[in-house]
């Protein structure tokens, strides 16, 4: 995939994400596109680990089907970044 399609896709699963996930994460739409990168490739791997039990760092394609699992990627990542951003003071 190209970069122009990793940047849509990135943008593009960020922002539903972030609509997604109650709260406020705050981050302008650089950090919604990269959150929605790292969340397409948690996505695609864990996509890939369920379909062929393999560990492969993988990302989906720019499609219906590849935008669901890279949002599923990123409210992951919301999720994993508010873990460890947020301390117990």
């Amino acid at each position: 995939m190209n970069i122009i399609a990793w940047i849509v896709l990135g943008l593009l699963a960020g922002a539903i994400a972030k609509a997604i996930v109650p709260g406020r994460q705050g981050g302008g739409w650089v950090s919604t596109m990269v959150l929605g990168v790292v969340g397409a490739f948690i996505g695609g791997t864990l996509h890939t680990v369920i379909q062929t039990g393999t560990l492969q760092l993988t990302a989906p394609g720019l499609s219906i089907p590849g935008v669901f699992i890279a949002v599923l990627g990123a409210i992951i990542a919301i999720f994993l970044y508010g873990l460890l951003s947020h301390s117990n003071t």
